[in-house]
């Protein structure tokens, strides 16, 4: 996962923005501020702990993320890096960008190019590693004419590198696109129900890029306004500014080279439309914001228990939220869109690190308040259980407390004795009250059958018990 740092923006007037970066998986937000429609922004003042992977971007201090702009503001859309000039591939073959589809609980593939279609050992051309995405380009200038005859065939990867199946069927490498010249957005917005309030964004690694730039825009009949833009690494890029605001939307992604200038042209433009009001919202942490096995972001589908459920849901899931950040953040993102059902769930933030479970209830109970004041019905969700053997070995986020069972099981009898509750944990949860290391990569999240029976179970609820209500149409 990528953690982004805005690139600078040259505007000819105020820009009305908020500050709001904070860490993914594990990690808790640098600032988390209450926001109307338009702020003045703010910068970041005091950094807690930052990302140590070797493929991020670090957070600076001063970074703003936009929310947008005024009605009416002019803003000056000059490139911010040099603009483009794109490595030539003057043959037709120069290169290639080869795609297959997501195989469930895959960490990363395995690539191999073969000669032609004979799968044999003594056939193999290349063998590329540790691909973390759904895709990826090869150079193919240094082999001759028989390129043209190459195969390929795909191997999904767990997180330690072993097979979870056979290769894929060899397949010629004609299928695939020659001599891209614009990264490949993976984005999957048009086919949820809603966009998510806190957008991610993946593409397909561009050949030779280091770094990206990537730009938001807000539809206009005259001319379309830059509204965010940061810069990433890797293959994804999560955005902390939540789009309240309902109009239409779309974001581009370019390469670039160590020195900022670009290598690529803009990529192809992925639309989002944000809608208000809305039926049925869920509100929560990176349970709910999405994403699975550490390398796909909450953009796709597949890990989303959005997705799973017969119900449509607005989700507002953010990645690291505490219960307390839960409640900062209440007014500025869920009142906007004015649900009738807000699905709550939330805490496991809290526990993992030691959060006093009275603290934890106390926090929920007022958004539930919160909740009633605004003529919404609250449905709260069992906080999941974390599984502190895979957490210690995977060292992706810091070890749990070591009390964390007692803190949980005090807020799911909480989260129990609500008039309206889901108990999602029959499911997830193994002998001695752990999440099940089979259904989760890092022990904190769970995986696709974790993330399917949450969405299912949570959906079937609501059909239950709120008929009359859920069965309107999305407003998208």
């Amino acid at each position: 996962m990528s953690y982004c740092k805005k690139a600078p923006l040259k505007s000819a007037a105020k820009i009305w923005a908020m500050a709001a970066v904070f860490f993914l998986w594990g990690a808790f937000p640098i600032s988390a501020a209450a926001e109307s429609e338009a702020v003045m922004p703010e910068t970041v003042t005091d950094a807690a702990e930052k990302p140590t992977a070797s493929n991020s971007v670090s957070i600076e201090q001063g970074v703003e993320v936009l929310r947008g702009v005024t009605p009416g503001e002019k803003r000056d859309n000059k490139e911010t890096a040099q603009e483009p000039s794109p490595v030539k591939f003057g043959r037709e073959m120069d290169k290639v960008r080869l795609s297959w589809d997501i195989v469930p609980g895959a960490v990363m593939y395995q690539l191999v190019l073969l000669k032609n279609e004979k799968d044999r050992a003594d056939n193999i051309v290349l063998t590329v590693d540790q691909i973390y995405t759904d895709g990826v380009e090869i150079d193919l200038r240094t082999y001759g004419e028989e390129r043209k005859n190459f195969y390929y065939k795909v191997c999904p990867l767990n997180y330690e590198g072993n097979a979870l199946s056979a290769f894929s069927k060899p397949r010629p490498i004609t299928d695939g696109e020659f001599n891209t010249r614009a990264p490949l957005p993976k984005t999957e917005f048009d086919a949820m129900a809603y966009p998510p309030l806190y957008p991610t964004y993946a593409w397909v690694p561009y050949l030779d890029a280091v770094q990206y730039q990537i730009r938001v825009y807000r539809r206009r009949a005259d001319k379309d306004t830059i509204i965010a833009e940061m810069v990433a690494t890797d293959h994804d890029c999560y955005e902390w500014a939540g789009y309240t605001h309902p109009d239409t939307y779309y974001w581009q992604i370019r390469a670039l080279d160590p020195s900022g200038r670009a290598i690529s042209e803009w990529s192809e433009k992925r639309f989002f439309k944000v809608t208000a009001p809305v039926t049925v919202a869920a509100f929560g942490d990176s349970i709910t914001h999405g994403g699975g096995v550490t390398s796909v972001p909450p953009c796709r589908l597949l890990y989303d228990w959005e997705t799973y459920s017969p119900v449509p849901i607005k989700n507002l899931g953010r990645s690291g939220d505490t219960t307390g950040q839960l409640l900062e953040r209440f007014d500025s993102d869920v009142l906007p869109f004015k649900p009738k059902i807000l699905v709550v769930m939330g805490g496991v933030n809290d526990y993992r690190q030691g959060v006093s479970s009275y603290e934890t209830i106390d926090n929920l109970a007022a958004v539930r308040e919160k909740c009633h004041a605004n003529g919404i019905i609250p449905v709260f969700v069992t906080p999941t259980p974390i599984n502190g053997w895979l957490m210690n070995r995977r060292k992706l986020a810091a070890a749990p407390y070591y009390g964390w069972r007692d803190l949980q099981q005090d807020v799911v009898y909480w989260v129990r004795s609500q008039q309206y509750f889901v108990d999602v944990n029959d499911v997830l949860t193994e002998a001695g009250g752990d999440l099940s290391g089979t259904l989760s990569t890092d022990g904190l999240h769970p995986d696709y059958v974790g993330k399917k029976h949450i969405g299912e179970k949570i959906g079937n609820y609501l059909r239950e018990k709120f008929p009359h209500i859920v069965n309107e149409t999305p407003n998208k």
